[in-house]
């Protein structure tokens, strides 16, 4: 039997079957699409996905292929200057969707996922055992646990009866890459002023001659999985901006919606949801991409430690009661700021109101952290400040925390000597060492990167390991 079918190859999928393999699960992931979309979505990884692949040995592939931006003080367009982000990786990484799709299909399959193109889930029932799921082409696999990541319009999702509420579409953006004659110090000209009364408009160059331009539609298409036609861009162009800049050569057209809706549940039984099959907003911030290779950080060591057999019983449940909190204050986020983005006069006021306030450190340090995820503290209880909290990288004697963490096992870091995980000793690392930057004896860190327990008492750190890994071996 398979251990974990993955519905969905993108990156939420991808990321979530290289987790599993970490720890030996067998995956198979099941695309529907026969080719790897070349739809750019996403352009780029903020500072707590840059730690993710950081923590997965992955960065220096990634740093190949982007560029390094300011982090920025940057919430529904107003510029300001970079607050103090509490991270090794303070920046922006600008990468493509494709580029990074990619990179994190040869990652799963250097580990060892089996993807299957060409698959699409139609149906699907489940027993106490495990999940039958049925495919277009008539046959049926069996696995222990299925997980969508399909998408915003997840067949999964809608087979589990997985109520979708929010708000429906009220504008569309039409989006593609393509090629301009116009001068580009004319398109600047151009882009500045119209930029004063619609921030949904704009042209950057992505290299090698082609640009991404984004234009407001004129009004919602009766089908949002129809691109765009390539007159219907141009005609957008002179319309909102006066001039189509000769655009020529597309690459691809796509159109993406306001709508923001948040699955009510991440979990039916032996089934979960993850990524874009469980919330969708619109892409301000850039946060979408990063919410769901998040999702999948969160849900693969857990959903490894059920199917190996030492997870707590209520391993599987903190999943939706950590991930679920973090897209909804996604969702109010990007809510914010399409409010703040809009021209009447209301919106523009306040929008002048937070600009003022952005000046404060704190306030820009606040929105930032929204934005690239490092300010999440999931609720352990009663603690130390860092509980809960991701540990930025650490410099060590043995070399940077991160680079410890690759294994995706549980951290002991160790600055007394005194104390160790023991029992636990197959599935946490045990690290004695000092660092300046650790203001705390000793903390334990789940797979995630996240502080399950953090001081100097030996009972105390006993409890944390039974709590997130379970049983301990009999010594």
């Amino acid at each position: 039997m398979i251990d974990v079918i993955i519905a969905g190859g993108g990156p939420t999928g991808m990321m979530l079957g290289a987790e599993l393999r970490l720890h030996g699960i067998r995956v198979v992931v099941l695309e529907k699409d026969l080719e790897q979309s070349k739809v750019v979505r996403s352009m780029g990884l903020h500072a707590r996905s840059i730690e993710v692949m950081d923590q997965r040995g992955l960065l220096e592939r990634f740093l190949e292929h982007g560029k390094k931006y300011p982090v920025g003080g940057s919430f529904a367009g107003i510029i300001k200057p970079p607050p103090s982000l509490d991270s090794a990786h303070a920046y922006i990484l600008g990468i493509p969707q494709t580029v990074t799709d990619r990179l994190l299909i040869e990652h799963a399959i250097e580990v060892g996922v089996e993807i299957r193109r060409g698959s699409e889930v139609v149906g699907l029932s489940q027993d106490d055992d495990g999940v039958d799921v049925e495919l277009a082409d008539g046959t049926t696999l069996r696995s222990r646990y299925l997980v969508g990541c399909d998408g915003g319009r997840s067949t999964v999702r809608k087979l589990l009866g997985i109520d979708f509420p929010g708000e429906p579409a009220t504008a569309e953006t039409l989006l593609g890459e393509m090629e301009l004659t116009e001068d580009w110090e004319t398109v600047l000209a151009v882009m500045t002023e119209v930029r004063k009364t619609q921030l949904r408009f704009g042209l950057s160059p992505i290299g090698d001659g082609v640009y991404r331009v984004g234009v407001p539609a004129e009004g919602l298409a009766p089908d949002p999985r129809i691109p765009p036609t390539f007159e219907e861009i141009k005609r957008r162009l002179k319309a909102v901006a006066g001039s189509d800049f000769g655009v020529h050569s597309p690459r691809w057209l796509s159109r993406f919606g306001d709508a923001t809706r948040l699955a009510e549940r991440y979990r039916v039984g032996r089934a979960f949801l993850a990524g874009d099959a469980a919330h969708i907003h619109p892409p301000v911030g850039g946060q979408g991409l990063n919410l769901g290779v998040q999702d999948a950080f969160n849900l693969g060591w857990k959903l490894a430690a059920e199917v190996n057999g030492w997870a707590p019983g209520d391993l599987l449940d903190t999943y939706q009661a950590e991930r679920h909190p973090v897209a909804a204050a996604v969702l109010d986020n990007t809510r914010a700021q399409m409010q703040l983005m809009s021209l009447d006069p209301g919106s523009q006021a306040v929008r002048r109101l937070l600009a003022e306030l952005m000046e404060f450190e704190e306030v820009s340090l606040h929105l930032t952290e929204k934005i690239t995820a490092t300010g999440i503290r999931y609720d352990f209880g009663d603690g130390p400040e860092l509980l809960g909290r991701r540990l930025r990288d650490l410099e060590l004697e043995q070399g940077h925390l991160y680079g410890l963490m690759r294994r995706g096992r549980g951290l002991l870091l160790d600055q007394t000597g005194k104390l160790s995980p023991r029992e636990w000793a197959d599935r946490v690392d045990h690290v004695v060492g000092v660092s300046q930057e650790l203001d705390a004896p000793a903390v334990l860190l789940r797979p995630d990167g996240h502080v399950a327990w953090a001081g100097d008492d030996e009972e105390e750190l006993r409890g944390a390991l039974r709590r997130w890994f379970g049983k301990g071996q009999v010594l």
